[in-house]
């Protein structure tokens, strides 16, 4: 850990610097982008009836939605106001009305025809339900009835049939860390966030290769930088106020470059709303993009370092850090016979990139003297993400960009407060304030002052499946309690997920709306509980950003759900139920009292307890984890991983596919148009040349299909790799492959291999195996 502090916001320069203009056109006219303006007017309609608390929302509370930490509308990066449309998109959650009681207990059928952005706009879960095996309609309960039913099944099976999920929708440290704790006091060990899904193999890279599992840096460390490279990451659609960071970094002299398989448009350029010129003429972002192929990273990071070394050979110190690797990090040599053994023809093949770009790249790196590395899930979601991740840490590693100003390694997080889910222990394999191993749960033990279960517990996906186990299987999932989340709509394979959350005996949506799976049937009952925003949490509570910064987001008075509970008591006052003869272990008078736990039981956290105002903050580690490149390992080095090339086989005729996100904030989409390219939700992005080899025109309809699924979509031609294509997320969810998970985080695979087809030829096959006869064609190597 550091000791530097952050030294909090600076400013942006007053003077325009046309160089970094877009375009001549004022505001972007006749150009795909975004219209903010717009969107702020759209946001404040919609939010018309609770204007007020919606303007006490954005100016009193931390950001709901990605994990920036704007708090109010500041942040620690840059003076000024900060404001996007991702946070007002959200907004509307937190003001909505109750569903009306006449559609909240309509037939079931009838609610089964809205989509889940339909089922958001009815309004918010205004009290208990419960809706039973062969019901048609939920009925209203009382908390106590919802609680005795979860407690007294909880009591009827083995803890190992009982699993928790936590969702990063606004939940606060507070609630993951007494749900963290309910889990363990209850017995179980199945307990997972959303970080599963997303961002897992970032921390399990990280923690092997430097012992630590967040970024090394922050925000500010972007401006100035030599070099900033954005990984698999659209932080400019995703994480929007981030264009700001890049802006102030460009009028320092940084070089932004972009790696991703698609020439993401939001990141070529944007018009960054709160900065006059370029709010006029527009910001350039990027000056050079790498167009690797969907899982090629691996191969270009190799590529680099194969370079490296080959420079070092001519003049020593002119690639590597040598008194920081001499210092600082082992495993040089077996790198340098991994990289040796790797052919450039490999290399090349497998990152869809030349050498002459590669060496192009390693040089830039090489030239430069401190740099920042971002990336997101264009990296996380493989099967073998945590390889991804760990090729950039031997990037870093072996220039020194670690434990200083101007350098780290920042996997960007899409969720606000996600980042605390695991740092509290709402993780299989994580518990407050370290991993899972014998000292931490000795540690933490003490604290909470009973034994923890000592068996591993599982991952969701497993916990999924877990739901189809025989009957008499010591796994078999019974009682799946969830705190938001969609798996139909955020897991591969809907249909498999929809078979598994229907075989599930019990199951508990804690959330503040209805979505798609709250609909779904459950073999004995599903149970509804309404939950608090964190604008609503008593007492406020806190979360965690991407940077380490821990913020507190005061309780903002205004309108409320009559019924709706905190969910950090909930998850407290089930657990009492349970295990009454031993409530008083989870009993809290107020969120005053779990922050002071906190402290306790995470020992990075000490200080959450004094977050009590509006504006209170503090970044848990400093500025830089691993200052002055001292890594919290058992000799306190950084170590070099040698990682091999996956083996990526792409069949005869077969497209790489991946998914993509557009106007939505995770799951939920807001506009069925993305702003930035004006691809409709149906699209299927390929490149031109693939278009025309396939016949194919642009709108045209198609038919992309593999093993695993079927989906009917449009052309949409686009800058992308050659034999790749995009399409959006989660609709395209039908292809990706069931049960493949990175062995060593546990995050499902989001790519596959697939077929496409005009429609009309695929539709006018009278032959009924005419699909399987093409996908097994297929499945031959194309060579």
């Amino acid at each position: 850990m550091g000791n530097t502090k952050h030294t909090g916001p600076v400013s942006l320069p007053l003077k325009p610097d046309p160089s970094l203009w877009a375009s001549p056109v004022p505001f972007g006219y006749g150009k795909n982008k975004p219209h903010h303006v717009r969107d702020t007017l759209k946001a404040a309609w919609e939010n018309r009836d609770n204007l007020k608390y919606a303007a006490k929302i954005l100016n009193e509370g931390v950001c709901d939605g990605c994990a920036l930490g704007v708090s109010g509308l500041r942040d620690q990066t840059l003076s000024g106001m900060h404001l996007c449309t991702t946070r007002l998109n959200v907004l509307r959650l937190n003001t909505m009305p109750a569903i009306p009681e006449k559609m909240l207990h309509d037939d079931i059928q009838n609610l089964r025809k809205y989509s889940s952005s339909e089922l958001r706009q009815l309004g918010r879960i205004p009290y208990p339900l419960i809706r039973k095996k062969g019901d048609q309609h939920f009925r209203r309960i009382t908390w106590d009835e919802a609680l005795n039913t979860i407690a007294t099944k909880i009591k009827a099976i083995s803890p190992k049939q009982l699993a928790f999920y936590l969702t990063s929708r606004g939940i606060t440290n507070e609630s993951y860390y007494i749900a963290a704790k309910a889990a363990r006091f209850i017995g179980t060990n199945n307990i997972d966030n959303a970080s599963r899904i997303c961002h897992s193999p970032s921390k399990t890279a990280l923690n092997r290769m430097l012992g630590i599992g967040a970024s090394s840096c922050s925000y500010k460390d972007w401006i100035g930088t030599d070099v900033l490279v954005f990984w698999g990451s659209v932080s400019a659609n995703n994480q929007p106020v981030t264009t700001k960071y890049i802006y102030a970094a460009k009028r320092k002299g940084t070089k932004v470059i972009i790696i991703n398989p698609y020439a993401e448009p939001s990141m070529e350029r944007y018009w960054i709303p709160s900065i006059p010129d370029s709010a006029v003429f527009g910001t350039k972002i990027a000056d050079d993009f790498y167009q690797v192929k969907i899982g090629g990273d691996i191969a270009l990071m190799n590529g680099i370092i194969k370079h490296w070394f080959e420079m070092e050979r001519k003049e020593r110190g002119s690639a590597l850090e040598h008194s920081f690797i001499n210092e600082h990090v082992k495993g040089l040599e077996e790198m340098k016979r991994h990289v040796r053994g790797l052919t450039w023809e490999n290399l090349e093949k497998s990152s869809g990139i030349g050498r002459e770009r590669i060496c192009e790249l390693a040089e830039i790196l090489a030239c430069s003297k401190s740099g920042v590395f971002v990336w997101s899930m264009g990296l996380t979601q493989h099967r073998f993400g945590t390889d991804n991740v760990s090729q950039i840490v031997n990037l870093a590693l072996l220039r020194g960009f670690l434990g200083r100003e101007n350098c780290g390694l920042m996997p960007i997080r899409g969720h606000s407060g996600v980042q605390g889910a695991g740092e509290m222990g709402a993780d299989p394999f994580s518990l407050p304030g370290g991993g899972f191993d014998e000292r931490t749960r000795q540690r933490v033990q003490s604290v909470w002052g009973f034994a923890i279960p000592d068996w591993q517990g599982d991952i969701l996906g497993i916990s999924l499946e877990n739901a189809l186990l025989t009957e008499d299987a010591d796994r078999k999932l019974k009682l799946y309690y969830m705190s938001g989340g969609n798996f139909l709509e955020t897991m591969p394979d809907p249909d498999f997920v929809k078979s598994c959350l229907e075989n599930i005996e019990v199951r508990v949506h804690q959330d503040i709306i209805l979505n798609t799976s709250t609909l779904l049937d459950a073999r004995d009952c599903v149970i509804v509980l309404p939950a608090m925003t964190r604008y609503e949490q008593p007492g406020g509570g806190t979360s965690t950003s991407t940077e380490r910064m821990v913020y507190f987001s005061p309780e903002i008075n205004g309108p409320r759900m009559e019924e709706a509970r905190p969910e950090w008591e909930i998850y407290s006052e089930l657990a009492s139920r349970v295990r009454p003869d031993q409530r008083h272990i989870m009993q809290f008078s107020d969120a005053e009292a779990v922050r002071k736990e906190i402290a306790m039981a995470a020992p990075n956290y000490k200080g959450i307890q004094d977050l009590c105002k509006k504006g209170d903050v503090f970044q848990w580690g400093g500025a830089w984890l691993c200052e002055g490149g001292i890594c919290p390992t058992k000799d306190g080095r950084g170590r070099l991983f040698a990682i091999d090339l996956p083996e990526q086989r792409q069949g005869r005729g077969e497209f790489t596919i991946t998914t993509r996100r557009g106007k939505q904030f995770n799951s939920m989409v807001y506009h069925k148009t993305d702003p930035f390219n004006q691809a409709s939700r149906e699209d299927v992005l390929l490149h031109l040349k693939d278009v025309l080899e396939l016949g194919l025109r642009e709108g045209e309809s198609v038919v992309v299909y593999n093993r695993h699924g079927l989906f009917r979509g449009r052309v949409k031609i686009a800058d992308i790799k050659r034999r790749n294509a995009a399409l959006y997320w989660p609709e395209a969810n039908c292809l990706i492959p069931k049960g493949v998970y990175e062995r060593s985080a546990g995050i499902p695979e989001y790519n596959s291999g697939a077929l496409i087809e005009k429609a009309e030829v695929f539709y006018a096959q009278k032959d009924k195996a005419y699909k399987e006869k093409r996908l097994a064609e297929s499945e031959l190597d194309d060579d």
